[in-house]
């Protein structure tokens, strides 16, 4: 397959890598832009290749919460232009569509569009509103979570309308759901910074974890080229990256291992328990870095990184004298996940004068 300059321009762009490493990958990959992104990674030649730089979609993202903390809705309407996202009518549209989806209990594109807001359908409404503004209009996505018995829900939206997130508590007892909404709002802020993928690791599937240990190895192994050169000290290599891969086993070796080295270091054997926990929580650290790049419970806490936002969380439900579990997240930032158009200024201008 031929490689055009295109082809390596866009892989460059989302990579971060030298073009003629992004020409050998595609080659290698056989114009596979995909398999060229992995092959990239393993070599420690790309950063993680995030769709949402690829994209150029327009519009905004509402959250709404219910006055009673039970539920959250989000959703995304694009526009064509920054312009449309920017006026009031469109903003007005957005937060009406939202409020209009959690009243009705709308779950699906064809209800909202059967349904009827203002005496008329959906559907026509919305066109009404396309009319108004002079472009296209679409309701890209949309969706409510509730909390259950002794749950809470809570939301936030950035200040440029463009990231929102949505989670949801179960807990113990309305007690603990009461006292908790603040500190799931600030777990909603960090989400909505730190975009975490999933809640946790049990999520992912053996075959992410190997492919995404791969990558970490060579971007670190990279890393360490430039950090010898400069005489700085050099990452350790882990041996893992998910606390899914870290078993029972590993970690009794790993601790017998530790106790081998304080044995050589002639430290005391009454004193060990004092200084095992502290490096086994360092090597579940160093061994869970995929964790923490993309679950919101491996994550250092944006407001306490001295904490996983797991451990923020058996704190404060011990602040509360109670439980709290994640048991929903959503996180959308507008454009998402949409493939950015081809620019091609002297072609549209050609279209034009035809």
């Amino acid at each position: 397959m031929e490689i055009t300059a295109g082809m390596v321009k866009e892989l460059r762009e989302s990579t971060g890598a030298g073009m003629m490493d992004c020409k050998k990958a595609l080659q290698e990959a056989e114009g596979d832009m995909e398999k060229a992104v992995d092959i990239l990674r393993e070599k420690g030649l790309g950063k993680a290749a995030k769709k949402a730089d690829r994209l150029a979609a327009e519009g905004l993202v509402s959250v709404q919460v219910s006055e009673d903390g039970k539920t959250a809705t989000i959703s995304e309407i694009n526009s064509e232009t920054d312009f449309v996202a920017k006026n009031q009518n469109f903003v007005d549209l957005v937060a009406a569509t939202t409020a209009h989806i959690q009243s009705k209990g709308i779950a699906t594109h064809e209800e909202l569009q059967e349904s009827v807001i203002d005496g008329v359908k959906f559907e026509e409404y919305f066109k009404s509103q396309i009319a108004k503004t002079g472009e296209n209009l679409v309701v890209r996505r949309f969706e409510t979570i509730k909390a259950g018995a002794n749950g809470t829900v809570a939301g936030y939206l950035h200040s440029n309308g463009r990231v929102g997130v949505i989670i949801a508590a179960a807990c113990d007892s309305e007690k603990t759901a009461e006292g908790a909404k603040d500190f799931i709002r600030n777990l909603c802020m960090h989400a909505a910074a730190m975009k975490p993928q999933v809640i946790s690791y049990e999520e992912f599937d053996r075959d992410f974890i190997e492919k995404e240990v791969l990558a970490l190895k060579g971007e670190l192994e990279k890393e360490n080229e430039e950090l010898h050169r400069l005489g700085k000290p050099l990452h350790k290599i882990p041996e893992f990256g998910s606390r899914a891969q870290i078993t029972d086993a590993v970690l009794a070796a790993e601790t017998e291992k530790l106790k081998d080295e304080l044995r050589k270091q002639n430290k005391p054997e009454k004193i060990w328990d004092k200084i095992l926990p502290g490096q086994i929580d360092r090597f579940i650290a160093d061994n869970t870095q995929i964790d923490q790049r993309y679950t919101l419970l491996g994550q250092f806490f944006v407001m306490d990184d001295k904490k996983t936002i797991a451990q923020a969380i058996e704190d404060e439900a011990k602040r509360l004298g109670g439980k709290i579990d994640i048991v929903k997240y959503v996180r959308f930032e507008v454009g998402e996940g949409l493939e950015k158009k081809s620019e091609d200024f002297a072609a549209e201008v050609a279209a034009q004068m035809a």
